[in-house]
């Protein structure tokens, strides 16, 4: 067991980085296609494809989910991811050739880095080539290279963060798995001690964001800033609405973890990923959305820690 999202089985995951520019893409590949469902819940958001994901929309299975900095910026990222699954001939078949289905969130990282570097189509190609079933890094690396949390007085006081991930598997085979690049606005606890976030002038402490913020009884004025984004993924079957009600119970992960989350100026998005390898009978959305923000709870806590190691 790696006790992260490749432990379940059937997914790829490749990462590429500018780190010097400070930004990066992550994908997740599925080669075999998966349902896929999403839930947004940040004010803020920068997303691809997130429309085809309703359940009442028709197709059913996609071939890559991507995560990345840049801003609407990083978006173009997904145009290299297409390039790379269109030559391996995995996509919707149109006649002519097949048409990959790649949904994407992107979060804000321009203000950390140099900002003239997004992540292309070109990185995303590479994270493409990268990715594989082996390994998984963590940390400052693909979406999360230049993620920072605790931004309640812009980037003056905040904390490194990057990307992290965390799986479990039950007695009965299911596994749930979830890759979180963490760029939020908040701090991130763990058992209710802030371990990233915003700090003092001095760098030498915590201030509590969500505390100070009570304080001085408004919201700041920079807007759009930030965005914590994330995969979850399962070898459960489910169908996509089922895909949809699990990434919204993985948000519970997030608001466990990151404080204040959601708020309009994060742009916060879930998706959920089933390759459908373990058929069930009995329903089991309770069961693995329970477990979805279990591990979304440690991802987060993972990639800060791992961004600061």
């Amino acid at each position: 067991m790696k006790n992260n999202i490749l432990d379940v089985k059937g997914l790829l995951v490749g990462q590429a980085e500018n780190k010097e520019g400070k930004t990066g893409v992550t994908v997740v590949i599925i080669p075999q296609g998966g349902v896929c469902g999403v839930d947004v819940r940040g004010s803020a958001p920068g997303t691809r494809e997130t429309d085809l994901l309703d359940p009442i929309n028709a197709i059913e299975k996609v071939n890559a989910v991507v995560l990345s900095g840049g801003s609407a910026f990083g978006l173009e990222a997904a145009s290299g991811v297409m390039q790379y699954l269109e030559e391996k001939k995995l996509g919707f078949d149109v006649g002519p050739t097949t048409v990959p289905i790649v949904p994407q969130a992107v979060l804000f990282d321009l203000s950390y880095g140099d900002y003239r570097c997004r992540p292309d189509k070109k990185m995303g190609y590479q994270a493409c080539e990268n990715a594989t079933d082996k390994m998984l890094e963590e940390g400052s690396v693909g979406a999360g290279c230049g993620a920072t949390v605790g931004k309640l007085y812009d980037m003056q006081c905040c904390t490194k963060s990057g990307i992290g991930s965390f799986a479990q598997t039950l007695e009965n085979g299911i596994t749930v798995g979830a890759i979180i690049a963490v760029n939020a606005f908040g701090d991130v606890l763990e058992n209710g001690k802030i371990i990233a976030g915003t700090t003092n002038p001095e760098k030498t402490d915590f201030i509590d964001t969500e505390k100070t913020m009570l304080q001085m009884a408004c919201t700041p004025s920079f807007h759009g800033k930030n965005t914590t984004i994330g995969i979850i993924a399962t070898n459960a079957s489910l169908t996509k609405a089922e895909a949809k009600k699990i990434a919204g119970m993985a948000h519970d992960g997030l608001a466990r973890a990151i404080r204040p989350i959601h708020t309009t100026l994060d742009g916060d998005t879930l998706f959920c990923l089933s390759t459908g390898e373990i058929k069930t009978q009995k329903p089991i959305v309770d069961l693995i959305g329970t477990l979805a923000a279990k591990v979304t709870e440690q991802a987060v806590i993972r990639a800060v820690k791992k961004a600061n190691s």
